[in-house]
């Protein structure tokens, strides 16, 4: 067999029928392909089958990928798939957004240098100047985006020539303080993430922890979702909780609020980059 690095994933979506495992299956098998990774999930109520298979090429001679891709065409057709092969090992290029607040980015960052995220960050974007010197010790491009009430389409618009010209392909708001335009969020669509506390739809505005802590509240956690013109309402990918009791103060629950919000996204983007994830209306599939 050849190296586990020369591994590939198919993703395939498409209406729920008998025979597409099958199909599947003994397409890459005839190709002389070894399947390591297998998953699959059939949502009944949606008629809507889901599949995810990380394969590698046997030793000898083999198709190259793109053949592979070519000829798997006829099968998409005959189930109506929507389907990518894609390499395990390319790491996407990634885009990060933040505020003032610098626990995801520090977090993530401190992940990607140990090479438990597989991306390339094209570049950090923020509407403060804050976090500009932790960026840029890690060598990573720092943009500066000021956003008010006159200028937010415009800093919009600048924020998508910067996604066209890095050719990212992922845009993670870590704590990104700032609503996103519909126009935007549809631009988006299915490629970016944000995080944000689990109190919500109650606790909103200012000081959400605080409020929590005036109503007694037993549980902290953390929501990272894909964005949509819904604020803070898209698909949810991950969450993380943890209990509280009544001696938490409320910057105790700051803290606890930080390190959920950390687990939650990071946990979240490496579904993500792993191409785990599947929207399934607005819900997610996820094959851990």
């Amino acid at each position: 067999m050849t190296p586990l690095d020369d591994s590939y994933i198919l993703r395939v979506s498409c209406p729920a029928r008998s025979g597409i495992i099958a199909a599947v299956s003994s397409y890459l098998s005839e190709n002389n392909c070894y399947i390591s990774e297998l998953s699959q999930y059939d949502d009944e109520e949606l008629e809507r089958f889901f599949l995810r298979a990380k394969f590698r090429f046997n030793a000898g001679s083999a198709p190259a990928i793109e053949t592979l891709c070519n000829d798997f065409q006829g099968i998409a057709d005959a189930y109506d798939m929507e389907w990518k092969i894609r390499s395990s090992e390319s790491p996407m290029r990634v885009l990060l957004m933040v505020s003032k607040f610098d626990h995801c980015l520090s977090d993530l960052l401190y992940r990607v240098g140990k090479g438990e995220l597989k991306m390339d960050i094209t570049a950090v974007v923020s509407n403060h100047l804050d976090l500009r010197p932790m960026a840029e010790r890690e060598g990573i491009r720092f943009v500066y985006l000021p956003v008010d009430k006159q200028n937010k389409k415009q800093q919009e618009a600048a924020l998508m020539a910067i996604v066209e010209e890095t050719q990212t392909e992922l845009v993670v708001l870590a704590r990104y303080m700032q609503i996103l335009s519909d126009e935007l969020c549809q631009q988006l669509s299915g490629r970016a993430i944000n995080i944000h506390h689990s109190f919500l739809p109650g606790f909103k505005g200012a000081k959400p922890y605080h409020q929590a802590h005036e109503r007694g509240v037993k549980l902290i956690g953390a929501t990272a979702h894909y964005v949509t013109s819904d604020l803070d309402e898209g698909p949810i990918i991950d969450q993380e909780v943890q209990r509280v009791d009544h001696t938490y103060r409320p910057e105790d629950l700051v803290a606890v609020g930080r390190n959920t919000e950390t687990i939650a996204l990071s946990r979240a983007l490496k579904y993500h980059l792993e191409h785990r994830v599947f929207l399934d209306q607005n819900k997610t599939v996820i094959f851990q």
